[in-house]
């Protein structure tokens, strides 16, 4: 896990400081999750954790009315004292003289908010899950092919840009050309989006750097998507045994997440766009429940059977492949 300034998250948020707005600047957050200090100001601090964003809610602020101000003073206190990145409250609610002033004792940030709890606690883990996920920068091309993110990856002028680009003019969009940054928000899911400095830009060697939002517009390019799949470009090596069947099961571990995935051996005449394609449309197929290679493999199986029991004696160990052996079957299904 990284680390995120606490003036990033006020401004993506939009959360207003009321109170040590100088200190907003010194704030770092490590922690991807937030806290209602409920059991805090009852007094139980074990397991507490004090480098999460604390925020309160109606049932803090109504216990907190109930207490003499003495004894809300020292709650307060307690809390403030363990070093917690700031002190948010939800509903546009109100800071009273008592936690003004012993904010700025201990120097913490006290933040407003108009939305409730639930919605803020939502969007702060949210989007803390998202920019402190683990991450990783890959050399390749995402796109977005009929709602599946499709990560080709492979050495430098194999042709990912060119198909990508082909990609695009076929009505799917771009993500990233060239440098995917790649995280890790959840232990299945990963999101892929290009940095900043070259979004929404592409490279082709023998023309430069083209703007795909500027050329095609806005609705061929996308800011981020989730990685469903993984799509391995290699040049063509003749010594090398490539699957025919589609019955081998690939992945591809990236942040230690296993991403299903392909080779595909490249060499002039093949449209890679169309592979690309067909590919997304299979994975989705197959993340349906169908699979035509193990469609087929049952077949020819259920064929091979049907011939041992018509053609006794017949050996049927070295089956030598599909669609290269007749297996003599009278009834012709």
């Amino acid at each position: 896990m990284g680390s995120i300034a606490l003036k990033t998250i006020l401004e993506a948020l939009d959360l207003k400081v009321l109170i040590n707005e100088e200190e907003v600047l010194a704030r770092w957050v490590t922690v991807p999750d937030v806290t209602r200090p409920g059991l805090q100001l009852a007094g139980n601090f074990e397991h507490f954790g004090p480098d999460r964003i604390q925020i309160i809610g109606n049932m803090e602020r109504a216990y907190l009315a109930k207490l003499p101000e003495a004894e809300r003073a020292h709650k307060l206190a307690a809390l403030f004292a363990t070093g917690i990145p700031c002190l948010i409250l939800s509903r546009g609610h109100e800071a009273d003289q008592t936690m003004l002033r012993l904010a700025r004792e201990f120097k913490v940030p006290i933040i407003v908010s108009e939305e409730s709890t639930g919605n803020l606690i939502s969007a702060l883990v949210e989007f803390l899950r998202h920019e402190l996920a683990a991450k990783i920068s890959l050399h390749g091309v995402l796109v977005e092919v009929y709602g599946e993110g499709i990560l080709i990856l492979g050495e430098s002028g194999v042709g990912k840009s060119e198909t990508a680009l082909e990609i695009v003019k076929r009505g799917h969009r771009l993500i990233a050309d060239d440098m995917v940054e790649v995280r890790r928000v959840s232990d299945t899911t990963l999101i892929g989006r290009a940095p900043k400095m070259i979004r929404h830009l592409i490279e082709i060697r023998g023309l430069g750097i083209l703007d795909v939002k500027e050329l095609y517009g806005v609705s061929s390019v996308k800011p981020e998507e989730n990685i469903h799949f993984v799509i391995n470009l290699e040049n063509w090596d003749e010594s090398k045994v490539y699957d025919r069947t589609g019955l081998l099961e690939e992945s591809t571990d990236i942040l230690g997440i296993d991403v299903p995935s392909i080779t595909i051996p490249v060499r002039p005449g093949r449209n890679l766009a169309v592979i690309v394609e067909v590919a997304a449309i299979n994975f989705r197929q197959k993340s349906m429940g169908y699979n035509a290679a193990e469609a087929l493999d049952s077949r020819v199986r259920s064929k091979i059977e049907r011939a041992k029991y018509s053609h006794p004696g017949q050996d049927y160990n070295n089956f030598p492949g599909y669609g290269r052996y007749d297996l003599g079957d009278p009834a012709g299904s």
